[in-house]
């Protein structure tokens, strides 16, 4: 989730204070993060969810577990049935989170890197969801084939247009979202976006008519040279999809929500 950079000593602070707070092992955590262990398990009472020991891959297990950073039952609360697209799925805390908050949840989740994805495969079977969640180790773009991925390994959140300068490039397989929806049935009813800057690749060459059976998006929207966040909203308003709730960081960096049908104001 897009955040506006805190001070170390704050950010720090915060982090020891949920790790105690958020989860049931917040001590054998902070035990892990001493000894500087190659894997952490996060344990919050429903879910086991093991994450490398790197910050690029712990920052969205506290966003999403600490934080509730989704919104996720306030989002889905109305919602009869959830079929989700979670594009990005890192190692998956927005799928198994969702999985929690929507017993009744079927998930396709995509995620680009080989390495990231072997945690996301982990945390999966790990919390016996194989038969609810389908993984497809992929990016999402505007065609299908393959492309090239700044893959910065490790289990990190930062690849792509995010990863830092000198990262490994690789080819990986890649699908548009008219496919991806097409293997998940047509019937997609919650499409989530994470994709560091890739977003607009995936979204504005799709056809909004693509889009109907979709009753809501959760996204992360970032500066990318030639594009804007407003591009993503008048997309997403002529595929029926209005904003209603947005976070922004700067003009160009945030997260929003966007729904077919109004919601009421989060609590």
């Amino acid at each position: 989730m897009a955040r506006p950079p805190a001070r170390p000593i704050a950010l720090t602070a915060r982090r020891l204070r949920q790790t105690v707070t958020s989860f049931e092992n917040g001590t054998t955590l902070l035990a892990g993060l001493a000894r500087r262990s190659d894997e952490l398990v996060f344990e919050t009472g429903e879910l086991t969810i093991t994450c490398p020991n790197i910050a690029g891959a712990r920052v969205p297990v506290y966003e999403v577990f600490a934080e509730n950073a989704y919104r996720l039952d306030w989002f889905t609360q109305d919602l009869p049935t959830v079929r989700a697209l979670d594009i990005g799925g890192h190692i998956g805390c927005f799928t198994t989170a969702l999985s929690v908050q929507r017993p009744d949840a079927r998930i396709w989740t995509y995620e680009a890197s080989p390495a990231t994805a072997a945690f996301t495969r982990r945390n999966i079977d790990g919390n016996g969801l194989q038969d609810r969640v389908t993984l497809n180790n992929e990016g999402v773009t505007s065609y299908d084939g393959t492309l090239s991925f700044a893959d910065n390994a490790g289990g990190s959140g930062l690849n792509g247009l995010t990863a830092p300068e000198g990262t490994k490039v690789i080819e990986i397989p890649c699908v548009s979202l008219a496919t991806a929806m097409e293997r998940a049935g047509g019937d997609i009813t919650l499409v989530k976006i994470d994709t560091e800057g890739a977003e607009y690749d995936i979204v504005l060459p799709s056809d909004p008519a693509a889009w109907a059976s979709v009753q809501r998006v959760v996204l992360e929207y970032h500066p990318v040279d030639g594009h804007s966040w407003a591009e993503l909203k008048e997309f997403f308003a002529s595929a029926g999809l209005q904003v209603v709730l947005d976070e922004p960081v700067t003009d160009r960096l945030g997260t929003a929500w966007l729904s077919r049908t109004p919601l009421p104001d989060p609590a």
